[in-house]
């Protein structure tokens, strides 16, 4: 990919059309070893299940899907917006799930869709933003180089593909 990801976020109807390149993602950064709520093999009918869910959280309007095109308009990654809907944090907003197929890292796809993120936080009204990833990741990494605070690390609160457990870092931005 010679030039930046093209960012557009889907709708119900675009979750459905984009459900099987979707599953690809999240079945190649399965297979790459992100904790990312899967034990590994992961196989496509799970994987284009969860991707039901996240359009019936786009429907209702609490989740919000950005994802990253290459030039030839695959999609190559995504990120949600998940909207807090309790009374006493409608300022507050949690970025979950940054995927990047594996064939696509390191050429600015994870940046561009936190950027979108946080965009779509802001013209919502929210303020403060949180997140959780595996600690000392290339994503731990890259959530510290766009500004984000850690608020501490959780030992063994999430299993990595394999079983094994991972520490889990939970971090926040005000935007």
């Amino acid at each position: 990919m010679n030039s930046p990801p093209r960012i557009e976020q889907l709708d119900a109807t675009g979750v459905i059309g984009a459900r099987s390149d979707l599953a690809d993602i999240l079945i190649d950064c399965v297979e790459g070893g992100a904790s990312v709520s899967f034990m590994a093999p992961l196989d496509r009918e799970t994987a284009e299940r969860f991707w039901e869910g996240v359009r019936a959280r786009v429907e209702l309007g609490t989740t919000h899907l950005f994802v990253a095109r290459a030039p030839n308009n695959e999609i190559v990654g995504t990120v949600q917006l998940i909207l807090i809907t309790a009374s006493n944090q409608p300022h507050r907003a949690e970025i979950a799930k940054l995927l990047v197929h594996r064939r696509a890292r390191r050429m600015g796809v994870a940046q561009a869709l936190m950027a979108a993120a946080e965009a779509g936080a802001k013209t919502r009204g929210r303020t403060l933003l949180t997140l959780d990833t595996i600690t000392g990741t290339d994503a731990a990494r890259l959530y510290e180089r766009l500004g984000w605070n850690l608020a501490g690390v959780i030992p063994g609160f999430a299993l990595m593909p394999d079983g094994t457990p991972g520490d889990t870092s939970i971090y926040w931005k005000r935007i």
